[in-house]
């Protein structure tokens, strides 16, 4: 039983990171309409529709980016960051229900990692 509190403890703070760095975090809109996520890609050539996912792989691309441009990831790190996203992405449209497993397990790790870059250049992100 004890183990299992621990757990909740975990998932708690992760929560409370993912929810901090989504308040940080602007819409897919930009001003005038513009896509701010459709900027996002653009930066490193290709667009890839995510369809119900966009959100989350915005508040991902995003956070990288944020990383970025601070100088914890070079451009050609974020595009190679973002390339894979869309790969594995295309990978999970193709194949069934273990392609959207695959695909879940992937895309968390990378939240996680871009959430990570972030909190290392982003005092808001550090709780303190």
């Amino acid at each position: 039983m004890r183990g299992s509190t621990a757990g909740w403890g975990v998932a708690a703070l992760v929560g409370a990171a993912l929810t901090v760095g989504c308040a940080g975090m602007p819409g897919l809109e930009g001003a005038a309409g513009a896509s701010r996520f459709a900027a996002l890609q653009t930066m490193c050539g290709a667009q890839t529709d995510y369809g119900a996912d966009a959100q989350s792989v915005y508040g991902t691309l995003f956070d990288a980016y944020v990383a970025y441009r601070h100088g914890k990831l070079t451009q050609s790190d974020y595009c190679a960051f973002e390339a894979g996203i869309a790969e594995h992405y295309r990978m999970r449209a193709g194949g069934g229900a273990d392609a959207q497993r695959t695909w879940a397990q992937y895309f968390n790790a990378q939240r996680v990692k871009a959430i990570d870059w972030r909190a290392q250049v982003d005092p808001t992100l550090r709780g303190g």
